[in-house]
């Protein structure tokens, strides 16, 4: 049987070490087996569940999403509702985040479109930031 190292998952997966102590601490890695040393020693069973977690991670999927997904496809048996259920609630934040990018890309687009000449006070990125009435998020001053 293939064991690998912590830093062995790390490089393999792209995931950083502290980042592997993390989702062992949150129960999404099982504790793996310890050398004589102490050294973490992980199966391919491992790896392959946190190349799974990472590829969630990616797509935004929040630790306990990915936790219940995991739950999942560890009962294969299951039924796949849950799972689609949990697709479409992170695409409706994918969506609402798109809607904010759009607003804030229009904004700066506005403000680097001014090009200003002269000052610093007669300069439109300053003005609009400046100016708090308009901020895009649900922030105020």
């Amino acid at each position: 049987m293939k064991e690998y190292s912590i830093g062995q998952m790390s490089r393999r997966t792209g995931v950083k070490v502290t980042t592997i102590r993390y989702y062992e601490s949150r129960g999404l890695i099982p504790p793996p087996a310890r050398t004589g040393g102490g050294q973490r020693r992980y199966d391919a069973a491992a790896l392959e569940r946190l190349a799974f977690l990472r590829h969630a991670r990616e797509l935004g999927f929040g630790l306990d999403d990915i936790a219940d997904l995991m739950a999942l496809a560890a009962a294969p048996s299951q039924d796949c509702a849950p799972a689609n259920q949990i697709a479409r609630k992170q695409l409706m934040a994918v969506d609402r985040r798109l809607a904010i990018l759009t607003q804030l890309r229009t904004e700066l687009a506005r403000m680097a479109d001014a090009d200003d000449p002269g000052h610093a006070g007669d300069c439109r990125v300053i003005q609009v930031l400046g100016d708090h009435r308009h901020c895009i998020g649900a922030h105020s001053v």
